[in-house]
């Protein structure tokens, strides 16, 4: 089976790609293309599965970079693949051709940036903890570093939780509202003392305003799609020992 792979129009002048989970060759609960060496599928499979997605971006396996991401607003710059070597980030930025930065998720935000003129890519892992402590603006800085300028990058969000499957608590929306002064927009109420969460939208407006030229989300989400999408959260219901992880590539 061939990989599946979701594209954006706003960053078509570069390779990037939000692959889903067919295609690969893992199995069981992992079944598809799982690219989470933190799990606890085969390595073996999980390597191959970065294999086909490396030769889809057209670079040597060496040159799909991924950090050990931590739910943090850390960015590292990445030069060449070794920077990438027991690195703990979630977000990196690059402006050496050849290198792909790839991102693991599995309903938390993957988040791609361009700045095509200015030749400075960015991939994010954003879920509510890192993009509320800044990851998204941390990347837009961090490009700007490399002689990108914010008013010509672009971000797309792939394939993360929507607010209708993201039920969360009212100290969750609480403490959220502490942080946030326009919190309410992005609670709906839900079941009971439950309210429903819109991460994307909030990954939206986080990267507006920090001035990026625009930023969009694909509109996928991953908790109600098992066919296409791994998901944390859906694994937790089922009570699965693990989940897989989706992967998100950029390269110039």
């Amino acid at each position: 089976m061939s990989l599946e792979v979701i594209t954006s129009e706003l960053l078509s002048e570069t390779q990037h790609g939000f692959f889903t989970r067919k295609g690969g060759v893992s199995s069981g609960i992992f079944n598809g293309l799982n690219c989470g060496l933190g799990s606890s599928d085969q390595r073996e499979a999980v390597e191959l599965n970065r294999d086909r997605v490396a030769d889809e971006m057209g670079v040597e396996a060496q040159d799909l970079v991924t950090i050990f991401q931590t739910h943090s607003a850390d960015v590292q710059v990445i030069e060449a693949p070794s920077d990438a070597e027991g690195v703990q980030a979630d977000a990196m930025v690059s402006k050496t051709p050849g290198i792909a930065l790839g991102i693991l998720t599995a309903d938390c935000q993957p988040v791609l940036f361009a700045d095509a003129e200015g030749g400075v890519i960015g991939a994010a892992h954003a879920g509510w903890k890192g993009a509320l402590s800044g990851v998204l603006e941390n990347t837009v800085t961090a490009m700007e570093e490399l002689g990108a300028n914010r008013d010509r990058i672009v971000a797309v969000i792939g394939p993360s939780i929507s607010q209708r499957s993201y039920e969360v608590g009212p100290e969750f929306r609480e403490a959220f509202a502490v942080a946030v002064p326009n919190a309410d927009a992005y609670f709906a109420p839900g079941f009971g003392d439950r309210f429903q969460f819109d991460l994307p939208a909030f990954g939206v407006d986080r990267l507006t305003e920090a001035g990026v030229a625009k930023a969009t989300w694909t509109g996928h989400c991953t908790y109600s799609d098992p066919d296409r999408f791994f998901s944390y959260r859906r694994s937790v219901h089922a009570k699965e020992a693990d989940y897989g992880r989706l992967i998100s590539v950029i390269r110039l």
